[in-house]
C-alpha cells in the first residue's frame, strides 16, 4: 500500500476537525496495537471510527472479522482502496452512537473493541460498552493521554472520576503504551495513549443502576461533599443522608472523589437494600 497521505491527497480527502481526524500509518505501531487488544483468527473486532483504515487493515489481517463504522462518507473511496483484498471486513458509513447495542451484539455475538477513537467522542463511546454491551470482552482504544491518565486513576487523585468509577464496575483499565503526537497525521497537539479496558471481575454490587446512581451523585459537584451530592440527588434531609453514609461506612465530610469504588458499592447496596427512589422521589425530611 502507498503512502498513506499519498492515498488521501489522490482522493481529494480534506480533513474535517469536526470529526476529530487524526491518522496513524506507522506499521510497527498498528501491529502491537492489535497485539494490545488480544485479536486473532477467533475473534471478531468492532471497530469505531475507520479513518483512513490503516489500523482496520492491521486489525482484518489477525482478526477473524472486522465491522468498522465510519461516520464520514467521504473516506469512501480512500477505504476502499486502503482495505482492498480484506474479505473479512466490512465498513458501514453510519453514527456507531445511533446504533441498537442489543441488536448489533445478536449480530456479532461475543466481540472485542479495537479503535483510534476520535478524541471528541471517548467518553460517551466507552460509557455506552460499560453501561449497554452484553459480549463485550475488551475495549482496545488510542485516546489522549491525559484521558489515559483519567481512565486508570486511582481515588483521591485529580484525575479519579464518574468514568473511572464506572470502568471498575465492569473490569479494569491498564495504559498499555504511550503514543507520541509525531505517530499521527496530521499532528495533533497532544501525546497518546492506548488503553485496554477488560472486562468481568468488576466491583460486587447488588444494583448496577444504584451504584451508577450513586457515582453520578458523587461528581455532580467536586467541591461538594458527599452527604450535601446524596442530599440533591435523593432530595432528603441532612440527617437522612448522613445516616445512609454511616450504614455503609463513609466517614463524615468526605467527598467522592475521595471514595474507591468499593465504597461506592457499598453505598449503593444500602440505597438498595432500603428501597430508595433513584428517580429522586423521596421526600424532605
Amino acid at each position: 500500500m502507498e503512502d498513506l497521505s499519498e492515498i488521501l491527497k489522490k482522493h481529494g480527502f480534506a480533513f474535517k476537525k469536526k470529526f476529530g481526524q487524526n491518522f496513524i500509518a506507522d506499521r510497527n505501531l498498528l501491529e502491537a496495537i492489535v497485539r494490545d487488544a488480544g485479536v486473532d483468527k477467533n475473534t471478531t473486532v468492532l471497530e469505531i471510527g475507520a479513518g483512513a483504515g490503516a489500523l482496520t487493515r492491521a486489525v482484518s489481517e489477525a482478526a477473524g472479522r472486522v465491522l468498522s463504522y465510519e461516520i464520514d462518507r467521504t473516506l469512501a473511496p480512500v477505504l476502499a482502496e486502503t482495505l482492498a483484498g480484506c474479505d473479512n471486513t466490512e465498513v458501514v458509513f453510519r453514527d456507531f452512537m445511533k446504533e441498537d447495542m442489543a441488536k448489533l451484539e445478536e449480530e456479532l455475538g461475543p466481540y472485542v473493541v479495537c479503535a483510534n477513537l476520535p478524541y471528541y467522542v471517548t467518553t460517551p463511546v466507552l460509557l455506552r460498552f460499560l453501561e449497554e454491551a452484553k459480549l463485550c470482552r475488551s475495549v482496545t482504544v488510542m485516546v489522549q493521554e491525559e484521558v489515559a491518565e483519567r481512565l486508570c486513576a486511582r481515588e483521591g487523585t485529580p484525575e479519579y472520576g464518574a468514568i473511572t468509577a464506572a470502568i471498575a464496575l465492569r473490569g479494569r483499565a491498564q495504559t498499555v503504551r504511550k503514543v507520541p503526537r509525531t505517530m499521527f497525521y496530521p499532528r495533533p497537539n497532544v501525546d497518546s495513549a492506548v488503553v485496554v479496558v477488560s472486562f468481568g471481575g468488576g466491583v460486587p454490587v447488588k444494583s448496577a443502576a444504584a451504584y451508577r446512581f450513586v457515582v453520578r451523585a458523587a461528581f455532580s459537584g467536586r467541591r461538594k461533599t458527599l452527604e450535601n451530592n446524596l442530599m440533591n440527588a435523593l432530595h432528603i434531609g441532612r440527617e437522612e443522608a448522613h445516616s445512609l453514609l454511616t450504614e455503609a461506612g463513609v466517614k463524615d465530610g468526605v467527598r467522592g472523589e475521595t471514595l474507591s469504588p468499593l465504597a461506592f458499592a457499598r453505598l449503593a447496596d444500602v440505597l438498595t437494600e432500603k428501597g430508595m427512589p433513584l428517580g429522586g422521589q423521596g421526600g424532605r425530611s
